[in-house]
C-alpha cells in the first residue's frame, strides 16, 4: 500500500499536555510509532504521520486519544496497553465481568480475551490455544484468583509438564522439586502479581494453592478445586487423558498451550504427538467444553511481539500453501 502522510493537531494547545503525552525523550511517540508501523514528526501541537493510510490514521487516532489522557503523565504501560485497546476498540465484545483480584483494572483487552474469560466463567473446561504473550496463562491464574476469593473452590492447582526445552534437567542442580521449579515459574510469578507475595506464601503452607509437574498428578482427583495445565502441548495424548479424567466434582478447569512451541521428542516416523491437538480433535464437539483461539492480534506485550508473532504466523502459512501447491503439481 502506498504511504500517505497526515497531519493530526492537537488541540487545544497545552505544553503540560504535550509533554505528559510525549514522554521523556518522546518515547512514548516512538510506541506510537513502533505500535502502527508510522513516523510521526512532532512541532508544537502539529504532528506529521508518515506511513499506509490505515495505520497513519490508526496514529492519528491514538495520538488524540492519548492528548485527550494526558492531563496526568503517561508512561509507557499505559501507552502499550491503550493502544490494544484501542487496535481492538471497534471489535470488542461486552467486557466479562470484573475479577476479583489485587488488580482493580483487570480485565480482557481484545475480543478474544473477553471471550476467554467468559468461557472460563461459563464452563467446567476451557482450552485457551495461541501465541505467546496473549494472557493465555496470566488471565486463567486470574480467573483461578477470582474463584478462590469467591468461595467458588477450595483450592488452586497449577501444573504443567515438565519437558525439557534445549537442556537437561539432569544437570541442573537440586532434587526433583528443584529441578523443576523454572519450568513453573511463570505460574508463580502470575500468583504473586494477582495476589502478593505474603497471601500467596500463606496459601501454600495452607494448602490451598498447590503448584507441581504434571507427573504428580497421576492418580488424584481433584474436587472443588480451579486447575490450570499450561504449556499443555507439551503433554502426550496419553498425560492429556490423564489430566481431563482428575477433574472431580465442583471443579473447573484451564488447559492452555502454543502449538508453535512444541518441545516433544519426535516420534518413530518423525511425527509429533501432542495432547493439546489430539484433545482439540477428539473433544470439539463435546458439550461443557470451550475452546479459545489467539493469534497475534491478542498479544499483550512490547509492540514488536505481536509483530513477531504475526511475521511468524505468515512463514508458516507461506510454507503450508507451498507444501499445497507441490502436491497439486505432482
Amino acid at each position: 500500500m502506498k504511504n500517505k502522510s497526515l497531519t493530526a493537531v492537537l488541540e487545544p494547545l497545552d505544553n503540560a499536555r504535550l509533554a505528559n503525552l510525549c514522554g521523556a525523550l518522546d518515547e512514548n511517540l516512538r510506541q506510537i510509532e513502533m505500535a502502527c508501523d508510522v513516523m510521526i514528526s512532532r512541532r508544537g501541537e502539529h504532528c506529521r504521520i508518515d506511513g499506509a493510510l490505515a495505520q497513519a490514521r490508526l496514529a492519528a487516532a491514538a495520538l488524540q486519544h492519548f492528548y485527550a489522557l494526558a492531563i496526568v503523565p503517561l508512561s509507557v504501560d499505559d501507552i502499550q496497553l491503550g493502544l490494544i485497546e484501542l487496535r481492538n476498540n471497534k471489535r470488542m465484545a461486552q467486557p466479562a465481568a470484573g475479577l476479583l483480584t489485587r488488580k482493580a483494572d483487570l480485565h480482557g483487552r481484545t475480543p478474544h480475551q473477553v471471550q476467554y474469560l467468559r468461557q472460563i466463567q461459563e464452563h467446567d473446561i476451557t482450552f485457551g490455544i495461541g501465541p505467546a504473550g496473549t494472557g493465555k496463562t496470566y488471565l486463567a491464574v486470574a480467573a483461578a484468583v477470582d474463584a478462590y476469593e469467591r468461595d467458588h473452590v477450595q483450592r488452586i492447582v497449577l501444573t504443567r509438564p515438565a519437558v525439557e526445552a534445549g537442556e537437561r534437567l539432569g544437570f541442573l542442580p537440586g532434587d526433583l522439586t528443584q529441578k523443576v521449579d523454572p519450568y513453573l515459574r511463570p505460574l508463580y510469578d502470575a500468583l504473586y502479581d494477582l495476589m502478593g507475595f505474603d497471601q500467596v506464601t500463606r496459601l501454600f503452607e495452607q494448602g490451598s494453592i498447590e503448584v507441581a509437574p504434571l507427573a504428580y498428578m497421576r492418580g488424584r482427583t481433584l474436587n472443588h478445586a480451579f486447575i490450570i495445565l499450561d504449556e499443555a502441548q507439551n503433554t502426550t495424548p496419553e498425560q492429556m487423558k490423564m489430566f481431563l479424567t482428575r477433574i472431580g466434582i465442583g471443579a473447573k478447569a484451564v488447559i492452555t498451550g502454543d502449538i508453535t512451541q512444541m518441545d516433544l521428542p519426535k516420534g518413530p516416523h518423525g511425527i509429533i504427538r501432542s495432547g493439546l491437538i489430539e484433545a482439540r480433535r477428539i473433544l470439539s464437539d463435546v458439550r461443557g467444553l470451550a475452546f479459545t483461539d489467539f493469534d497475534a492480534g491478542d498479544v499483550v506485550r512490547h509492540p514488536l511481539v505481536a509483530r513477531i508473532v504475526a511475521a511468524y504466523e505468515r512463514e508458516v502459512a507461506e510454507k503450508a500453501n507451498a507444501r499445497g501447491a507441490a502436491v497439486d503439481r505432482s
